[in-house]
């Protein structure tokens, strides 16, 4: 992502409903042009930042500032910010040309200039042709391409997207995902997108920020995420990892050496790290090599094959170590041997694919 000024800043931000506190001391900020999206499971709080930011709720501490202005008691409508919710809210009795306009028609625009700037809206988002149609004769995707039409066509500074894709089926979202990406690069508007779903926060992201119980367990580029996550939780919610527990024999220097399942093995160090710990170890699936052979690399262990399904291209096989601990593995089935249930396999990986995780599961 290219470097830009900041654009929204979060300050502090607590809200508490209640005796329940929604969120626990938010601080963001947020680049002209970037498109950052909240991701975390229900009831995390993200939601309730983006109402925060509208101005549609009012935190009980902190501040937002909007390009250097302080807006957190200003008026939703005088904030240039504008909301695109998942049920669309259109106006079911006013046909798409208008429901595009409205918002300019508000501000008393020339009729010239409204008709062609929803013109160009109806371009961008691929409804040409369809201005004289109702909102109950469009598809869901068509009337979520109406509701973003509606507000981009405002020129806002920053658009709020909650879940817009949310009530879509998996092919008509995944179809969606790509041409917002596309509009939000093309307009360089900065948006801030909400959802639960990692899947389509990857590809679409600038920045994520994983919320849990009311903070930001991490911010990071997708990559950075993926590769690099800092907690068991960050692990677990991007992708498909193990998290193998394991002791830690020695540490020497940039590495660790650890014992799991009888195995010696090494890693790149953390600095909290102590010998004798019992520590997490973060294995994406795919990232583990399976061999019917021994094989002669620092990071491997063997087990038991437990477990094994054909899955197109891809195999799951789930590997039973010595201490009963299991291991998940992705591999392709290309110029694969047939996997033998019960038999003793070689469980390899790059070190690099071995990372280090805080602890912050909840015990039930």
């Amino acid at each position: 992502m290219p470097e830009h000024k900041v654009l929204l800043s979060l300050r502090g931000l607590r809200k508490t409903f209640d005796t329940q506190e929604a969120l626990d001391g938010l601080d963001l900020d947020v680049f002209e042009g970037e498109f950052i999206t909240l991701l975390g499971p229900s009831g995390c709080g993200k939601t309730t930042t983006l109402r925060i930011i509208a101005g549609l709720e009012m935190p009980t501490e902190g501040s937002v500032h909007l390009d250097g202005q302080d807006i957190t008691h200003l008026a939703p409508e005088k904030r240039e910010v504008n909301t695109v919710f998942q049920n669309y809210a259109l106006f079911p009795h006013m046909n798409v040309y208008k429901n595009i306009a409205y918002g300019l028609a508000l501000r008393g625009m020339d009729k010239s200039d409204i008709k062609r700037r929803v013109n160009e809206m109806l371009d961008l988002v691929q409804l040409e042709g369809y201005e004289k149609r109702m909102p109950s004769q469009l598809s869901g995707g068509q009337r979520q391409r109406v509701a973003i039409a509606r507000s981009l066509i405002l020129s806002p500074k920053l658009l709020l997207l909650d879940e817009p894709l949310g009530a879509l089926d998996l092919q008509l979202r995944r179809q969606m995902q790509q041409e917002l990406k596309s509009m939000q690069q093309l307009l360089c508007i900065t948006f801030i997108y909400i959802t639960h779903d990692q899947v389509e926060a990857l590809p679409m992201s600038d920045r994520i920020a994983l919320m849990r119980s009311g903070r930001f367990v991490q911010l990071d580029t997708p990559k950075g995420l993926y590769e690099q996550p800092h907690t068991a939780f960050a692990a677990s919610f991007i992708g498909e990892t193990n998290l193998v527990t394991a002791r830690v024999e020695a540490i020497k220097e940039k590495e660790v050496l650890l014992n799991i399942a009888g195995f010696t093995l090494p890693c790149y160090c953390e600095d909290w790290l102590t010998p004798g710990e019992n520590i997490l170890l973060s294995l994406r699936a795919e990232r583990i090599h399976l061999s019917a052979l021994p094989v002669n690399t620092p990071c491997r262990v063997t087990g038991e094959l437990i477990e094994s399904h054909y899955a197109g291209g891809e195999r799951v096989s789930l590997i039973r170590l010595m201490d009963g601990q299991v291991l998940r593995v992705r591999a392709t089935t290309e110029s694969e041997a047939e996997p033998e249930l019960g038999s003793t396999v070689y469980a390899w990986w790059n070190q690099l694919s071995g990372v280090i995780v805080r602890d912050d599961r909840v015990s039930s």
